[in-house]
């Protein structure tokens, strides 16, 4: 921390294990697996699967820009701290801009989309009211895990993914193995969901691309938690490989699982099951098994929300100890067990704010879809900063990893895969957007995107928080040469 310019002021005390189990959290298979099931299969009938191993091998290309990167500065906040070093303060800051708000609108997502979970198990039909409250609960239930710092956060974490890891794998190969009703070549056929995509194949496929990009985002958490990981130089981009690949395999086992045991593809794909993969699980395995999978489910996005709403707090304590956050001084404090406090309040005040638009299902929709593109400008930006700054001789990586020529041919094949992304997830489709949904829906992703570097450009130019960053000449400083930064040390 000395070498990057800093005093190490949080817990250091993950190791690898501890990190990984961020980084799944956050991804997790379960909540991956019933953000985009019903919904792909709606647009491109059981052949919808295979946009997953798309999207997981173009995650990887991202993974492995981040972890060059991490390897060299292990620090939490990892677009803005990366940014600033790479091209320079205002970019560096504009990108962790919009990388905060992603993920603390994202923890509005998980937390509405958990509480159904919550009448589910008690068998309670919740009326908009009801949902926002239970999640405005389980916000503050989060915060208070975090705020009681890192170990305790750790430990409920690990329990929560320990079941949801048995659980999925477990489940998936039941389901594959003994209670399949389909063959293999149901995965070549469509059952005609294109129609939605005025009957064109390619185009339902290019949704379904944007659609499953949520189910491999959260991996960098384990960047989240890089100040309070021992050995973080090596242990952090090994945890998110490790994240990414076994939330990817299990994703995977359990869409294709859900698929073939399914009773009825019709019916799925005509969108009258708005859960298929409970349906699937229960129809299976009986009606015993109703309760427990809810329960699992329920475990999960907990798990989901503590880890992500940790790593929205870390991304704003690292902002706001550089004194370039609106309020800096109180969302830079630390408390007595060396957790970031002040950050956790203020992305629990954001979060929960946000949850106020559940009151209306049109808002919240809005609000859900900005956050899944939101998620992928700062993947985006990152790898085009590190490929300018490459291409440019001003960053040669100096970490534990260095990929010379071969890093550079996947950094260019990582920006464009994040720049077609970024641009399919913005895309205004209504075949995204509920039946009658009003015109700002359907264009929610890119207005939301432009909203946000909106307001944060406004506040480059009038607070100018890349003059402090400036003036505070951290160590890799995007003047530094080449050689500098070949021998930078950890």
């Amino acid at each position: 921390m000395a070498s990057l310019g800093y005093t190490q002021e949080l817990r250091r005390s993950l190791n690898v294990l501890g990190n990984i189990s961020m980084g799944f959290a956050v991804v997790s298979p379960v909540v991956a697996l019933y953000a985009v099931s019903m919904i792909g299969t709606m647009i491109a009938g059981p052949a919808w699967v295979w946009a997953l191993p798309v999207v997981l091998a173009g995650q990887c290309l991202v993974v492995n820009v981040y972890s060059e990167l991490t390897s060299q500065w292990p620090l939490a906040g990892g677009p803005y701290q990366w940014g600033r070093r790479l091209i320079g303060p205002s970019f560096g800051w504009l990108s962790g801009w919009v990388w905060q708000f992603a993920v603390m609108f994202g923890n509005t997502t998980v937390a509405y989309l958990a509480s159904p979970w919550v009448f589910a198990l008690i068998g309670v039909t919740p009326s908009p009211g009801a949902m926002v409250a239970v999640s405005m609960a389980i916000v503050l239930l989060c915060a208070l895990v975090n705020a009681y710092g890192i170990g305790f956060l750790k430990w409920f974490v690990s329990a929560g993914i320990a079941g949801e890891a048995i659980a999925s794998v477990l489940v998936g190969l039941s389901l594959l193995l003994f209670f399949r009703k389909h063959p293999f070549s149901l995965f070549t056929h469509t059952f005609g969901a294109e129609a939605l995509s005025g009957g064109s194949v390619p185009l339902a496929f290019l949704t379904v691309l944007a659609v499953a990009g949520w189910a491999f985002i959260g991996f960098d958490a384990c960047v989240s938690t890089a100040e309070e990981t021992k050995d973080a130089g090596r242990q952090v981009p090994r945890a998110m490989w490790w994240a990414l690949l076994s939330v990817g395999a299990v994703v995977i086992l359990n869409a294709v699982a859900v698929a073939v045991s399914y009773p009825d593809t019709a019916t799925a794909v005509a969108g009258k099951d708005i859960d298929p993969v409970t349906t699937a699980v229960v129809t299976s395995f009986g009606s015993w098994s109703d309760k427990p999978f809810v329960l699992v489910v329920l475990v999960s996005f907990l798990a989901c929300a503590m880890a992500s709403q940790g790593g929205a707090a870390r991304g704003l304590y690292s902002l706001a100890r550089d004194d370039v956050f609106p309020f800096s001084r109180q969302v830079r404090k630390v408390n007595g067990r060396q957790a970031p406090i002040g950050g956790l309040i203020a992305s629990t005040l954001v979060s929960g704010g946000a949850l106020l638009l559940g009151m209306n299902a049109t808002a919240i929709g809005s609000l859900i879809a900005f956050g899944t593109a939101a998620t992928f400008v700062p993947f985006f930006l990152v790898a085009a900063a590190a490929l300018v700054a490459r291409l440019r001789g001003t960053w040669v990586p100096g970490g534990h990893i260095r990929q010379g020529r071969k890093g550079t041919v996947l950094n260019v094949i990582a920006v464009a895969w994040t720049g077609f992304e970024v641009t399919n997830v913005c895309w205004p489709r209504a075949v995204l957007a509920p039946p009658g949904a009003p015109w700002y829906q359907i264009w929610a992703a890119p207005l939301g995107v432009a909203v946000v570097l909106g307001a944060g450009a406004a506040y480059l130019m009038a607070r100018r928080p890349q003059e402090k960053i400036r003036a505070a000449a951290p160590e890799g400083a995007p003047e530094r040469t080449a050689a500098a930064a070949a021998s930078q040390p950890e």
